[in-house]
């Protein structure tokens, strides 16, 4: 936790620097709430990352074309954390939208793409909708294996993922099953 602290205090002392040298809907803004809610977001504090993840995507809204990639990252980690929180139709809209610049601002096998759908596949597990799970946990794969090594960590997730949706659904055990997210 000491770490964290430091790492945190530093953070912001770059942000309030920036407060003052930058105009206030400026791009490195946003980069700089958004690390100080990672931080946050590491150390357990969800509610506090969410709202500086927000703050992160006000500015980007302002600063950023509309299929900017920093928009889908913001989006990503608001869902995320909404996720981590337990409030999954919330997470769920976050990576959709996430989803929907990706597709516009990235190559189709670029492996953000993956990542959202691996997201998204995460969302729909832990709501019971195994099934939509199931086909984006294989898009992710698809989208992986063209975009990363074969040795990959992602790859052996997802498909042990896949797998473990797999048997489940075969022995009717869902809700049994240990997930890899």
């Amino acid at each position: 936790m000491g770490e964290y602290s430091k790492g945190l205090s530093s953070l912001e002392r770059s942000l309030e620097i920036l407060k003052i040298a930058l105009p206030p809907n400026h791009p490195d803004l946003a980069t700089s709430y958004n690390n100080i809610a990672m931080v946050y977001d590491n150390m357990g504090e969800y509610s506090k990352a969410l709202s500086l993840y927000e703050r992160s995507l006000e500015i980007r809204k302002i600063a950023l074309p509309s299929n900017h990639p920093l928009l889908a990252t913001s989006y990503n980690n608001i869902a995320m954390a909404y996720y981590h929180m337990g409030e999954y139709s919330k997470a769920l809209s976050s990576c959709e939208g996430s989803l929907e610049i990706r597709k516009i601002a990235l190559p189709p096998n670029h492996p953000d793409l993956a990542a959202s759908y691996n997201n998204i596949a995460s969302v729909y597990l832990h709501i019971g909708e195994y099934s939509k799970a199931l086909s984006l946990y294989e898009r992710s794969l698809e989208v992986f294996k063209k975009s990363l090594p074969p040795m990959h960590p992602h790859l052996a997730l997802v498909k042990t993922n896949i797998e473990n949706i797999k048997k489940s659904l075969e022995l009717g055990d869902i809700n049994g099953q240990t997930w890899v997210a």
